[in-house]
């Protein structure tokens, strides 16, 4: 059977006569008669040469090579159905999956993506967030959002800005730390990045203590975990400026560490489609507005 020859409305019949088990059913849905449906599945078998149901005295049943073809069918109908209601006044809306490092997310991107979608009303975004692990190619990613140096292998990375560290807490310890060296007898939340607090003591022109503790995956939970006064986080300060207004995190110190940037990055086989120029484009004219020197966030 040559595939300019597809019976499409005699696959449709059969697809909804599966379905239902019911040609009477099935002619229902279709908005033809009982009569029609059976003549479309009855054409389709011959040209396949193969029975598709067993007519039974109450309904129908599938063969062995109806169940082998419904699948497929189905699959087929609904990629249809699910391409056809992505137009939207004569326009095709587009699906971008973009992922993203959550204490960007939450700390600088959230707050954006209303004046993306009024920008942009025929994408679709899907946001999913991570603890900065992600694989772009296996989770199916157009984007990810990244903190690091850029470096990944496979991929393209345009630097969006820096993001310098630096101890923040609750208040109440906020007022026990004078100078660096107090913080020695505070407990001090470590990310999974083991050389944060070394470097900043170094910065702070003081030998680091030994550090010990609970280790996390994630500078969102840190912040919280801070926020509750069980000890001191180094954490990019520019990401948690909302929990710095209300005064649940303080910095007791101006000194900061830049060790690493916020990135956007998708793979480099990968054919930017309009919607992740789109989105890359407004992603950068907003950082730019909202960080003119590009230095450090």
């Amino acid at each position: 059977m040559k595939s300019s020859h597809l019976p499409l409305n005699a696959l449709r019949a059969f697809e909804a006569s599966a379905r239902h088990l019911s040609f009477t059913r099935a002619g229902l849905e279709l908005r033809v008669t009982q009569a029609a449906v059976s003549h479309q599945v009855k054409g389709l078998e011959e040209t396949l040469g193969v029975e598709l149901f067993r007519r039974l005295p109450r309904g129908l049943a599938l063969t062995d090579e109806g169940q082998a073809l419904l699948p497929t069918i189905a699959a087929s109908f609904e990629n249809i159905r699910a391409t056809l209601n992505r137009f939207e006044d004569g326009r095709l809306r587009e699906v971008l999956t973009v992922g993203v490092v959550g204490t960007f997310a939450t700390g600088w991107l959230l707050s954006r993506l209303a004046a993306f979608e009024r920008a942009h009303p025929y994408i679709d975004l899907r946001l999913l967030t991570n603890n900065n692990r992600v694989d772009i190619a296996g989770e199916g990613l157009d984007f990810a959002i990244r903190f690091g140096d850029g470096l990944w292998h496979g991929t393209e990375a345009t630097r969006l800005f820096a993001a310098s560290l630096t101890p923040v807490c609750a208040p109440q310890i906020a007022k026990k730390l004078r100078r660096p060296a107090d913080l020695e007898r505070q407990p001090l939340l470590r990310s999974y990045r083991p050389d944060e607090w070394r470097l900043w003591f170094a910065e702070a022109g003081i030998a680091s203590p030994t550090i010990t503790g609970t280790i996390f995956d994630s500078s969102i939970t840190m912040a919280e975990v801070a926020a509750r006064g069980a000890g001191v986080a180094l954490l990019p300060a520019s990401m948690f400026a909302h929990e710095l207004r209300e005064g649940r995190l303080m910095r007791p110190f101006k000194i900061e560490i830049v060790l690493g940037a916020y990135w956007l990055t998708s793979l480099r086989s990968k054919r930017p489609t309009a919607a992740m120029l789109a989105f890359k484009n407004w992603l950068l004219d907003s950082v730019a507005a909202s960080n003119p020197g590009g230095l450090s966030a």
